[in-house]
Order: structure tokens, then C-alpha cells, then sequence
């Protein structure tokens, strides 16, 4: 597992090497940005996007130049991680700066149409952008509160909201409606069984309005993809780079150039109250479709960048891509076709490494070393600190996260992590602590299980040898760590359910 990772490494320096080289024998780029100018922020979070679904980092399936790109040009975070390892609460540490024994949503719990609410006074990070003259947007999938609760995004700090404000419709690529601010948007082409109206593109085309609009400000656009979560669902022309036509006339006939395929039933019934709302629809292709859907992304991001190419502000634009947990296994995705979790074990909602263990680039062509990578250990909790630090904000709250500016600058001291925690409220309760090298994880929490597993990240990134029994002192400290680490919350109750499992 080590010798793979490190063969990645040495293959992505390689590449990130070349494409600067050419990068500079190409035109130069006319920047309009003063030296001492707060420098734009672009935050495009992937759903479900496994380490290894990008091609800088082993996909062999498919590619993704243009993140390839983006990571050439920037640093890449080798020891990055999700919040959590299921939506909502991974974006609630996103937005809060605490980890999940503290953040206010643990867990995926729906309510009213939407997710359950951040509360109002909840310090986020468009709020805290604001106070530097930030216009804040968001474009994708909220999931942090339903419309018109504390948490709804334009409540949070986002003065500008499209795309999909609950996660569970964000399941369907092809909505019935999407919300527009405080309105909502009517998809006329995608009513009864229709499907003329590809969400993922009509969000696009708002983002790249939001950065033309506010060129001559400074801005944060928040990118919370619905891509590339189930359902499994591409545009033909992007389904068609990965089919092949077998007959001349249509209607067409196809093979994937992927190989042999297994379709998925889904629903298609528009009289089922979970068609277009919630529920998966069939994918005769999954593996070309997953394919197609990642590639669509891939393109995303390059359009994005060419749109701050083509306005002068790229230079001092700080992009940063990640994924919000490991690759799902819903709605007839084949993660291990895709080797999607790369030299990692285990998925969404699992704690292993492939659970939570994501990629993260910041490209920052202005102050980050292009072609750079760091092993420093860090995670969603980390971003909120560091952006009040890149903009000279003090927080108002303390939090769980640590700034990592120092190391995306190369300038100054970096703190570390004594440690990170998750804990998981689904599949009996999990708890997990990364301590250094070591890792330390409990299933079956709410059962009453008090073994831990113990893994060393070093020699063993897989998890395939646990090492308990020969280190009680480790598994002692791993379990005060996890008592220790979170604050009994009675909206996600965790103590009471081992308690309960306790009882004789």
C-alpha cells in the first residue's frame, strides 16, 4: 500500500513538473489584481468522490485533466479528510469549524423537506467572509437546513442561493424544481417522465455568472456539486464518450467501452412518491455513467478556472477541491470497479480510511508553490480557521479546527493536530480517532462494543492488520480520546444509546 502511494506521488511531481513547464512557455495572462488585494475564494466540494476516482491520483478508468491541472498548479494535501463520512454533518464541519463531537448536525436526519437546521448564531464561513466585504454564493447542494429554518443558506451568510436546498432531492439529476433564492425554480423540461433539464448544468451556468458579476469585487463561491452521487445520470453526449454505437439508424443501440455492463432498476414510475424525490432512477451503463458524471465535473472545473483566466483574476483566486466522504455504493455505483477508494478500505459510512480519507487541492497561483503536496494531517474542521486567517478575520468562537495557512504559504510555523475525531450516529454507532500514525477505530458503539480497533497509518494505510493486542496502552489512550473528544448532544443522542446498551 505504501510503495502505491508513493508510486502515485512520484507519477503526479512528474506530470505537475511538466505542466508547469508548459504553463510557462504559453501567452501570459493579463492580471487585473492589486499585489495586496484579498484574493477571491472558490470552494468546490465533490459528492462522494472517492481518493482515488481522479486521475493525478490512479484512476485508470477515465481522466480528469483539468483537476489534474488545477493540482499541478497548487498543492496537493495527502492526509486530508472529511468531515464526517455521510453528507450533512461532513458539510456542517465544513461550515462550523468543529468536528462531530461538537458540530450541531451529526448525522443525515430529514425534516420539513429539508435537513435538519444549523442554528442561527452559528458561526460559518460565509459569515465570517462577510466581515471582510465578501459577497458570499452558493451553488449545488445545501443539506445544512430546510427552506425558511435557521439554517437555510441565505441565513447562514450566502447572499446569493441556486441549486438543490435538500440533499435527498439532490439525489435526482433531473429535478422537478430547484431553489432560487427564496424561490423556486420550475424545471418544465423535467415534469412526468420528462428529462430535458440537466440540474448540474443549469448550477454551472449560475456559477460562472456569479464570478462574472462580481469580477470587480471580492467573492466567495461556495461549489457543493451534486456529482457524482446516485443517482447514476450524464447528459448523452457525455454518456457517449464511453458508449459505443452498434447500430447505424436510430434508435441507437450501444455497447460501453468500459466492458461488459449490469443494468440497474431503479424508479421510473412518475406515480411513485419517490420518483424525482429522492428515489434512484435506472442506469442501463453504471460504469459509463459514473464515468461520464466524473467527467462532467472534470469539465466543471475547467470551465471555472477559463472563466477566471478570461476576467484576469486567477492569479489572486484561491481554489480549493475535495470531496465531502469516500464513494458510495447506492443506486448501481461499483466503487471497486473504479478502484474509487484507491489503497484505502471501506466506503461511505465507514470510518476506515476510505470512509473519510479524500482528496483536497488548493491552487493559489499567486502564493501557493505550483506542483506542491504536504502530508500534513488535516480536515473540514481546518478550513474555516484558515480562511479567517488568510483574510485577517478574528473568530468570535473557538474552534476545533487549526488554520493550515502556514503550510499552503510555506511561511511561518504550522500547528498540528494532537488528534481528530468522528463519530458516525448510523449502522450501530462508530467512533474513530487519528492520533499521529496511528489510528484507532469502534464499531457497534450504540451495542455496547468497547474494542477498538488499531491500525498504523504508516506502514499499513489499508488497515489490514490491527494491531490492538500488542499495543493495550494505545487502545487505552485511543478510548479516553473518544470519551473525551465530544459534548452529549440531546438532538444526537450518543451516550444514552450506550447506556442503554449497557443496562443489565
Amino acid at each position: 500500500m505504501e510503495n502505491q502511494l508513493h508510486q502515485i506521488t512520484a507519477k503526479f511531481l512528474a506530470f505537475a513538473l511538466l505542466s508547469v513547464a508548459l504553463a510557462a512557455c504559453g501567452p501570459a495572462t493579463e492580471e487585473k489584481e492589486e499585489p495586496d488585494k484579498k484574493p477571491n475564494i472558490i470552494y468546490i466540494l465533490a459528492d462522494d468522490l472517492g481518493y482515488g476516482d481522479l486521475s493525478f491520483l490512479g484512476q485508470k478508468k477515465f481522466q480528469t485533466p483539468h483537476i489534474d491541472q488545477l493540482a499541478a498548479r497548487g498543492m496537493v494535501f495527502t492526509q486530508h479528510y472529511a468531515g464526517s463520512t455521510v453528507c450533512a454533518p461532513s458539510r456542517s464541519a465544513l461550515m462550523t469549524g468543529f468536528h462531530t463531537g461538537h458540530t450541531q448536525v451529526r448525522g443525515n436526519r430529514g425534516l420539513n423537506g429539508g435537513q435538519f437546521p444549523l442554528a442561527s448564531d452559528t458561526q460559518t464561513i460565509p459569515k465570517v467572509l462577510k466581515k471582510a466585504g465578501y459577497v458570499t454564493g452558493a451553488f449545488g447542494k445545501w443539506g445544512l437546513g430546510y427552506p425558511g429554518s435557521t439554517g437555510d443558506p441565505l441565513k447562514q451568510g450566502f447572499d446569493v442561493f441556486f441549486g438543490y436546498n435538500s440533499q435527498t432531492i439532490a439525489h435526482n439529476y433531473y429535478p422537478r424544481e430547484l431553489k432560487d433564492n427564496d424561490a423556486i425554480l420550475t424545471l418544465e423540461g423535467n415534469q412526468g417522465t420528462d428529462e430535458g433539464q440537466y440540474a448540474p448544468l443549469l448550477i454551472q451556468q449560475r456559477r460562472i455568472e456569479f464570478i462574472k458579476d462580481n469580477r470587480d469585487t471580492t467573492f466567495f463561491l461556495y461549489m457543493p456539486s451534486i456529482i457524482p452521487h446516485a443517482e447514476l445520470k450524464a447528459p448523452q453526449e457525455y454518456m457517449e464518450r464511453f458508449l459505443k454505437r452498434t447500430t447505424p439508424e436510430p434508435p441507437y443501440q450501444y455497447e460501453s467501452l468500459l466492458g461488459p455492463e449490469t443494468p440497474y432498476q431503479g424508479l421510473d414510475d412518475p406515480e411513485h412518491p419517490r420518483y424525482k424525490a429522492g428515489g434512484y432512477g435506472s442506469q442501463t451503463y453504471p460504469h459509463a455513467a459514473f464515468a461520464a458524471m466524473v467527467t462532467l465535473l472534470d469539465n466543471q472545473v475547467g470551465e471555472i478556472v477559463a472563466s477566471l483566466e478570461s476576467l484576469g483574476i486567477l492569479d489572486n483566486t484561491l481554489i480549493v477541491l475535495t470531496s465531502d466522504n469516500g464513494p458510495h455504493l447506492e443506486g448501481g455505483a461499483d466503487p471497486d470497479f473504479f478502484d474509487s477508494n484507491g489503497p484505502f478500505q471501506g466506503y461511505k459510512r465507514d470510518l476506515h480510511e476510505g470512509g473519510i480519507h479524500v482528496p483536497m487541492i488548493a491552487s493559489w497561483p499567486a502564493k501557493v508553490k505550483a506542483g506542491s503536496q504536504t502530508d500534513h494531517i488535516s480536515a473540514f474542521w481546518d478550513i474555516l480557521p484558515t480562511f479567517a486567517d488568510l483574510i485577517g478575520v478574528e473568530l468570535e468562537k473557538n474552534v476545533d479546527g487549526i488554520s493550515f495557512l502556514p503550510t499552503l504559504l510555506g511561511e511561518g510555523e504550522q500547528e498540528s493536530h494532537d488528534h481528530l475525531y468522528w463519530e458516525f450516529h448510523e449502522q450501530g454507532g462508530k467512533q474513530a480517532i487519528r492520533k499521529g500514525k496511528w489510528k484507532g477505530i469502534k464499531l457497534n458503539v450504540f451495542e455496547g462494543n468497547e474494542d477498538i480497533l488499531l491500525f498504523d497509518l504508516e506502514s499499513d494505510p489499508g488497515e489490514e492488520n490491527d494491531l490492538s493486542e500488542a499495543h493495550p496502552e494505545l487502545v487505552a489512550e485511543m478510548k479516553a480520546l473518544m470519551e473525551e473528544s465530544r459534548v452529549e448532544d440531546p438532538e444526537w443522542p450518543f451516550e444514552e444509546k450506550i447506556q442503554s446498551a449497557n443496562q443489565p
